[in-house]
């Protein structure tokens, strides 16, 4: 009598016995026995890191600052005076704040909202120990940039070509497609190298974005022969240009101007110290 696995498909008897295992995960460790042994498994499904580079939140002290006095006795302090503003930096995490005489602060540079919020705190506690009644209020986050890379290459212009309403394409102006989603809310930078760059009001917003966009771009995968080597180099200098964080097209000189750009620059570099060894908060 003929066995019934002998007239099964070869597919087939590979989903029967693999069902007859019941321990994929160790079968997935020894891909090329079970492959050996007739096994047939899907391929993993590609996997994308998300990189947050700066989370910008802004919060109220609800007290008037003097920001000369700030200055002067404050340390890692830069007064700005044509501005009206000054600037603070903690080494832990690695953040700037923004100050203004009404008691607004924005603060830069952090890479989670934990962190941000944490370094929120530390720049309120220093203005406390100047001797300001500093009361910590309405914390929020303003902005969240991350970035991710794509397994492939994008036909970055057949892409804007599809989504008219969604997407714009400029290369005279800007290397990459600019992309606005209305839901979640998030504006994306999308690269013929695969690279793509996210800001929005929040770090799940930022995941959603990418969830969303990658069946899209998937659709236009271009081949290393298919891109301009022109448009990768300018591409790379303006990704080496921004260094995670992009400035606003115009300065920003008055705390409501922060709400209005898309993204902000930390102002400064991963290299750069600070020139007094004084223990940070």
């Amino acid at each position: 009598m003929t066995d019934i696995q002998e007239c099964l498909p070869r597919e087939t008897q590979g989903m029967e016995q693999v069902a007859d295992l019941g321990n994929l995960t160790e079968l997935r460790e020894n891909a090329a026995s079970a492959e050996a042994n007739g096994y047939i498994l899907e391929d993993e499904p590609p996997t994308i890191d998300i990189i947050i580079n700066n989370v910008v939140c802004s919060f109220n002290t609800r007290c008037h600052l003097n920001l000369r006095n700030i200055a002067m006795e404050g340390s890692h302090v830069e007064y700005r005076r044509e501005q009206s503003m000054c600037n603070m930096k903690i080494r832990r995490p690695y953040t700037t704040a923004t100050i203004w005489s009404s008691g607004k602060i924005v603060c830069t540079g952090a890479t989670s909202e934990e962190e941000s919020k944490i370094a929120a705190r530390k720049f309120a506690r220093k203005l406390q120990r100047l001797g300001y009644t500093v009361k910590f209020t309405n914390f929020r986050v303003v902005n969240v940039l991350g970035t991710c890379g794509m397994p492939f290459r994008i036909k970055i212009n057949s892409f804007s070509q599809k989504f008219p309403k969604e997407a714009s394409y400029e290369p005279e102006l800007h290397p990459g497609v600019t992309y606005r989603l209305k839901e979640p809310k998030a504006t994306l930078k999308i690269f013929s190298t695969g690279s793509i760059t996210v800001t929005a009001p929040s770090v799940a917003n930022v995941q959603a974005a990418i969830e969303h966009i990658f069946p899209l771009v998937s659709e236009f995968k271009a081949a290393d022969k298919d891109t301009d080597k022109d448009i990768v180099a300018q591409e790379i200098k303006f990704m080496q240009k921004q260094r995670g964080s992009l400035q606003p097209k115009q300065p920003v000189s008055k705390y409501e101007d922060y709400e209005k750009v898309e993204v902000y620059d930390t102002d400064y570099s991963d290299d750069e110290e600070f020139d007094s060894d004084e223990s940070q908060d």
